[in-house]
């Protein structure tokens, strides 16, 4: 056994080895920056950051690049394995395929970092809405507000027909191609709700950004169904309509023990605008854990068809105060709304969102910067760093195997020993991108 070498435990012939093969393994491995251009960075957030990249195959095809952020963006890491949402996101997305989802090219793992590869779309819908309010000062046209909703649905219905909930849909989480093509991302908070292995309130205390937040969530229900997102596309449908978000509350934040408080100043804005709901309108408001808290507010008369007015025509009112119905079992589901009569009237919604829009009224494309934290530029430096890491590990073990060697003289142990310095000849040949994986921990 070579644990019974004087001197030795046997751990640096056992260990040494195994880093020696995994740097010539992960040498071997193309790296992002082998397959991919980094052309800027577009956005962050408390997911990581995303840049915009161009493969460097034959076709050149632009994608964005979604890395996740380790546990101390800059500063040595401290590794503790892959994080829920990048699950999920993976494991959705791999899985699904539609026109109006983005779509995930692949998932590449490099230095403890995950790298997600997505279709590149030139828009969202935040920046259409900006563009609109900032540069045109004009509403979003009815054929392009119908096009954009009615692609939006079309994509939820697909998730939903596929059991899966988004639990975050906003304007800044769903795209568009520059061909005018609605795409909706970021499954970071989605879930199967078919046969789910646990709860959906489990693990997540707290889903959809509050402005976007469905009155049951409000309302501190444990158990809700794919009526949120529904719940979360009139808010959207509303906000293009009016160019701002049509219940801006402010959100009360988790106390000192993360237990989720009243979220009163959401309500009240939403009280305001469709009034105050009765049992009438939903028999099941008072098993809600927040019903008490919510008796205790103001009363309100329902306003939307006065708020609708001069921002959408008629039949989209109608179809607004449908997915906007209190009770999640009255709501419309996706493929109702799809059949809603705004959608078959003139004029009727577009594959290109943008068909009926004046070169000079489509919205620029997105604007990339320099990252202001370079993790994703260019190799050579790290790699010339690698190498040298992977030559000490080299060094120590042939160090190891040398003392041994004079050490004993019997051939048969100092060959098995040797059989490892042949593992290793050969590890340093890996060119600029050979690189040693640090220890876990």
């Amino acid at each position: 056994m070579m644990n019974e070498y004087p001197g030795t435990s046997g751990n640096i012939l056992l260990d040494d080895p195994m880093r020696i093969y995994r740097a010539k393994r992960d040498a071997a491995r193309k790296r992002v920056t082998d397959k991919y251009a980094i052309l800027g960075f577009i956005s962050s957030g408390t997911y990581g950051r995303v840049y915009k990249a161009q493969s460097k195959d034959s076709d050149g095809r632009i994608h964005a690049i979604k890395k996740f952020k380790p546990d101390k963006e800059g500063e040595l890491a401290t590794y503790t394995g892959i994080s829920q949402s990048a699950i999920r996101e993976i494991a959705l997305n791999r899985e699904i395929s539609h026109e109006n989802i983005v779509a995930l090219k692949e998932v590449i793992l490099e230095d403890k970092s995950i790298y997600m590869v997505f279709e590149y779309a030139e828009h969202d819908f935040l920046q259409v809405i900006h563009h609109h309010s900032q540069t045109l000062r004009s509403s979003i046209s009815q054929p392009v507000l119908k096009s954009l909703t009615y692609q939006l649905l079309n994509g939820l219905l697909y998730l939903h027909d596929a059991h899966i909930i988004h639990r975050d849909l906003k304007p800044a989480n769903i795209l568009i191609t520059s061909s005018g093509v609605v795409k909706i991302g970021d499954l970071g908070l989605a879930r199967l709700t078919h046969q789910p292995l646990q709860p959906l309130c489990a693990g997540d205390k707290v889903v959809v950004t509050i402005w976007y937040r469905a009155p049951e969530l409000l309302l501190g229900a444990k158990h809700y169904n794919k009526a949120v997102d529904i719940w979360a596309v009139g808010c959207v449908m509303a906000e293009l309509a009016s160019l701002r978000p049509i219940f801006k509350g402010e959100e009360a934040k988790l106390d000192s023990k993360k237990n989720v408080p009243f979220q009163k100043d959401q309500l009240l804005k939403i009280f305001e605008v469709l009034g105050t709901p009765s049992e009438r309108d939903w028999p099941k408001i008072k098993e809600m854990p927040e019903y008490m808290s919510m008796k205790k507010l103001d009363h309100y008369n329902n306003r939307l068809s006065e708020w609708c007015q001069s921002r959408i025509r008629s039949h989209g009112a109608d179809l607004l105060a449908h997915l906007f119905a209190y009770d999640p079992d009255k709501r419309l589901t996706a493929a109702e709304a799809l059949q809603h009569r705004w959608f078959h009237e003139e004029p009727r919604p577009t594959r290109n969102a943008f068909a009926s829009l004046p070169s000079h009224q489509i919205p620029p494309h997105r604007r990339i910067t320099q990252d202001d934290a370079p993790s994703m530029m260019p190799m050579a430096a790290v790699g010339s760093q690698i190498q040298a890491q992977v030559s000490q590990v080299q060094a120590t073990a042939q160090a190891h195997l040398s003392q041994l060697s004079h050490s004993h003289s019997n051939a048969s142990k100092v060959g098995s020993a040797a059989s490892f310095a042949s593992l290793s000849g050969g590890a340093g040949g890996g060119g600029p991108h050979t690189r040693k994986k640090a220890r876990l921990g």
